[in-house]
């Protein structure tokens, strides 16, 4: 009558194939779906202020005076740190 089936055997592996399956074809839908949205990465960061800053004076487009007044105007931008850690207290 089922042609070789030869029982609970049969039917075990035949549901654990199936689990299989399905949980690849899922895991290869949500890997694609995660690479899709990522952005890569391959490139080199881009520079901050002050290595642009060093690098121009480096460079000679701009003097000691004109480095030191930058430099103080960027130092002066950043955050302290006190000032991120009580950012979020009550």
């Amino acid at each position: 009558m089922w042609h070789g089936w030869s029982g609970w055997a049969d039917w075990i592996w035949m549901t654990v194939g199936m689990i299989a399956f399905w949980g690849l074809l899922i895991a290869v839908i949500v890997l694609a779906v995660r690479r899709g949205r990522t952005p890569e990465r391959t490139g080199p960061r881009p520079a901050s202020a002050r290595e642009i800053l060093e690098e121009r004076f480096a460079r000679g487009e701009i003097d000691r005076e004109e480095f030191e007044k930058s430099r103080a105007v960027l130092e002066a931008a950043r955050p302290s740190k006190e000032h991120r850690s009580t950012k979020g207290a009550p």
